[in-house]
């Protein structure tokens, strides 16, 4: 990211990070058409504000706290209530062409999925991104407590109480 008006630079940008930002806050507000409107909403801003950027500083954690405040100021305005879509087609391509799994599999997997999505609902908007971050995005500690402006330690602490949160919601469910 340049601080000109390099266009070119900010289109690289944006085909080198779009479908991440939006795979995020479908994520994060679970809604096709909402989850396109913020990530994009998020590169005009980014855009906007790129005079502000420190250099010296992950890009992402600055894009990530951009995104993400977005999304929490979407999901508080009550816009959309956030709702689990099953992905079978992505399920399929993970477990690759040359193993073949039957289809009870497939209904039970997707079950188990659906049933932590919509645990994972459940869960404050902190919980919820705690858990994304770490479970579906794969960041270390490190990258989640500078993505999102909190000390290590509250990382972790927030990460333990948001699995024991999810633990408590699937445990009464299956009751």
């Amino acid at each position: 990211l340049t601080k000109d008006n390099d266009l070119q630079a900010f289109k690289a940008l944006v085909e080198r990070n779009g479908k991440k930002a939006y795979l995020l806050a479908l994520k994060l507000v679970g809604d096709p058409a909402d989850a396109q409107d913020i990530s994009q909403e998020a590169f005009i801003r980014i855009y906007n504000s790129r005079k502000k950027y420190d250099e010296k500083k992950p890009f992402f954690s600055w894009f990530y706290t951009i995104l993400s405040n977005l999304a929490k100021n979407h999901l508080k305005k009550g816009k959309v209530r956030l709702r689990y879509r099953r992905r079978k087609q992505d399920e399929r391509e993970a477990v690759g062409a040359d193993f073949a799994v039957s289809p009870d599999y497939i209904l039970e997997s997707d079950r188990n999925k659906e049933r932590v999505w919509k645990a994972i609902e459940k869960l404050s908007f902190e919980q919820r991104e705690i858990i994304i971050l770490r479970h579906f995005e794969d960041l270390s500690y490190e990258k989640i407590a500078e993505s999102i402006g909190i000390p290590l330690g509250s990382v972790m602490s927030r990460l333990y109480y948001a699995r024991k949160k999810l633990k408590e919601i699937l445990g009464s469910e299956s009751e």
